[in-house]
């Protein structure tokens, strides 16, 4: 583990975009094998031991549907957050049995439900492979050769790690393509669903308070990991806090937050505020729209498409928030101030001063990502995603393992079949929706008198076609999927699926598209990871990299704020939940459970419930264990305020915080509201 460099020099003249510890004495998503240990020791008293990191780093969990979460019993429990939860809990729900609204519990063993699709990942063993992946680009090679090349050896490594250990190998590009490292999981893919409350707690004040504090959201969730049919039995797991937080109190945050982008230049940075954000602000708006018309059609429909319109508008709430970060013109100001000072100093090193041409090449490329943008080889809908995953995979299999793409490496065959195999349902008015809407978009984008266009539509309109591809296919059926899956090319050759038929004929554009990405992606990649490499050589390595949805540890302080004047407590408490219920008449999104109600002078009205810290954190940290000096858990991430939406781009701890679901809350609901004390008692055994 490697302190922080705190030189005065390095306050002055650096860029936030440089991802190199800033002024914000808490900022970082610190890689577990590279912790700032000098740091924690000299702020704060604290130093992370190795036993100390290993311990919570196996005990934090990665959920592939996207999230967090950690282990809390030794008898399998894993606790994240409800809208972590919700992709499962909603595809084991039925018209009769709605555990998304209502809640779930397993009094038994027998009654917890298997999750029909997931993969929950836990990291045991991270390895730097940056030599071996860099020498296998040779100087001078094209950007396409380059990419070929990186790609064949990181399937390799991948492979070869996999044949070795029997763990999911995954290598993971960091520091914009300046390091490589080898992240290996175990994999558990028997989860079943334990316990969960009613969705009307779990997101209380629904959207309007979404990304806003005060909060008084019980946003949690149980699973459980079993291994040959038995619950599993867990080393690293983590105590549960009866006490919860202090004010003032040293947390950290362990989990896997998703995607920053604080190495970018400031031309990328105008390429996403002008083009980009925009553009993917419209499409979730569309979607917004059209998952809100579906359920309007009747309560069946608002379930099915619950899911679906909860993402995007948690998406579009959060790409609103960050645009508005981008807008900013001192925001700008700042940081064309800062990219000169680092540009200068660069061109007075002679070493360094050849790698100018970097931020040139990054200008190009967005340049170029400009003029596709709109440009897509795939549609919408669960049903044609599965299509489109059969046709691609028949043909990159094959290929050697090296020249696949990524997704259909051999290290990844395992996650790839379980998904495309899943059990969950698929209801056809919901699928000919979205591909309807996807379909539309299609042409809006590419022109109704584009060949392409014609093809797909077949002379028919974006509606009549998705419900003419839907009724059609035979693809909601597992069995068939499975046979597809085994025939290889010559099934697929031989198939008279539609929607089979609809992805071969797109699968020429799609590729041509992704060659297209890819070159893009590595010529950006060897420029980023020159400019990482000149800050490296200029102002040290004591760095983070941007997150990758890879495990990270962040640190920071309970600590309240001040909000237009207003001062914002560090926490809210069980009897805060029912005045703010009170403030909204009852109504929803604001109406507690009844069993809330019921229960309510068994609880402690003095019990906390949500609070803040300064913890630095992105989206895919929800569900993120909170954990004390001690490495007891004291919290579950589940969303961040406002202000903190900028921190793709930079860390402030001004007012923006991460909020986290207290786990005094947890234990007292467990006990007092849903009789769990059997559950209640097994957590951090």
């Amino acid at each position: 583990m490697r302190g922080l460099n705190r030189a005065a020099s390095v306050f002055v003249l650096l860029p936030v975009w440089l991802v190199v510890a800033a002024a914000s004495a808490d900022e970082g998503m610190w890689l577990f094998n590279d912790l700032p240990g000098e740091y924690l020791k000299s702020n704060y008293g604290f130093e992370p031991t190795e036993p100390w990191a290993d311990h919570l780093m196996r005990a934090s969990v990665r959920f592939n549907s996207g999230g967090s979460a950690s282990f809390v019993s030794s008898t399998g429990l894993v606790l994240t957050n409800h809208h972590v939860g919700a992709d499962t809990l909603q595809k084991v729900s039925t018209p009769e049995k709605d555990y998304y609204r209502n809640g779930f519990y397993a009094q038994q063993p027998a009654d917890e439900i298997p999750a029909p699709d997931l993969e929950l990942n836990q990291l045991v063993a991270v390895e730097d492979v940056t030599e071996r992946v860099n020498a296998a680009v040779k100087p001078e090679t094209s950007a396409a050769e380059a990419f070929a090349a990186r790609r064949g050896v990181m399937a390799e490594i991948e492979k070869e790690s996999l044949e070795k250990t029997g763990l999911r190998s995954d290598v993971v590009t960091l520091y914009g393509g300046a390091r490589y490292h080898l992240y290996r999981y175990k994999k558990y893919t028997d989860v079943r669903l334990v316990w969960a409350p009613e969705s009307a707690i779990a997101f209380f004040g629904g959207d309007a308070d979404n990304f806003e504090y005060p909060r008084y959201c019980l946003d949690v969730c149980i699973f459980r990991v079993y291994e040959d049919d038995k619950p599993a039995r867990i080393e690293h797991f983590l105590p549960v806090s009866a006490r919860g937080v202090a004010d003032g109190e040293l947390v950290f945050v362990s989990g896997n937050p998703g995607r920053t982008q604080r190495i970018l230049t400031t031309a990328a940075l105008k390429f996403h505020r002008d083009h980009r954000m925009p553009y993917v602000l419209d499409f979730l708006r569309r979607r917004e729209v059209l998952w809100q018309q579906f359920g309007l059609e009747g309560g069946e429909q608002e379930r099915r498409a619950r899911d679906d319109l909860h993402g995007v508008q948690n998406s579009r709430k959060a790409y609103t928030g960050m645009l508005q970060a981008l807008q900013n013109p001192a925001f700008f100001a700042r940081r064309q101030a800062e990219e000169d000072a680092f540009l200068a100093q660069v061109a007075a090193d002679p070493a360094w001063k050849d790698s100018l041409d970097a931020w040139q090449r990054i200008q190009e490329v967005c340049a170029r990502r400009r003029e596709l943008l709109g440009q897509t080889g795939g549609l919408g809908g669960r049903l044609f995603r599965t299509a489109r995953t059969l046709v691609l995979m028949a043909a990159e299999d094959q290929k050697p393992n090296a020249q696949r793409l990524r997704e259909f490496r051999e290290s990844a065959r395992d996650s790839l079949l379980q998904r495309l195999f899943s059990t969950a349902p698929l209801y056809d008015d919901l699928e000919q929706t979205e591909l309807a809407d996807s379909l539309a978009l299609f042409v809006e984008r590419r022109g109704g008198d584009s060949p392409l266009v014609n093809a797909v539509l077949q002379g028919k309109s974006p509606s009549t076609r998705a419900a003419e591809l839907v009724r059609q296919s035979k693809l909601a059926d597992v069995v068939e999927r499975k046979r597809l899956a085994a025939g290889g090319q010559q099934a697929i050759d031989d198939s008279s699926d539609p929607m089979i038929q609809l992805a071969r004929l797109l699968e020429p554009e799609e590729r041509r598209l992704r060659a297209i990405h890819d070159e893009l992606d590595e010529t950006e990649r060897q420029a980023y990871a020159r400019i990482a490499d000149a800050i490296f050589a200029i102002r040290g390595t004591d760095t983070y990299p941007d997150a990758t949805f890879t495990l990270r540890l962040a640190f920071g302080q309970v600590k309240g704020y001040v909000e237009n004047g207003r001062k914002i407590p560090p926490w809210t408490t069980v009897g805060g939940a029912f005045a703010h219920e009170e403030r909204h008449a009852g109504e929803p999104p604001w109406k507690l459970p009844p069993r809330w109600h019921e229960h309510r002078r068994r609880l402690d009205p003095k019990t906390p419930f949500d609070f803040v810290c300064t913890a630095d954190i992105i989206g895919g940290n929800s569900g993120s264990p909170v954990v004390n000096r001690d490495g007891a858990l004291v919290g579950v991430i589940f969303d961040g305020n406002i202000q903190s939406l900028a921190a793709d781009f930079f860390y402030s701890d001004e007012v923006a915080r991460a909020v986290s679901v207290d786990s005094a809350v947890i234990l007292e609901a467990l006990r007092k509201v849903y009789g769990a004390d059997k559950l209640a008692d097994e957590l951090g055994h």
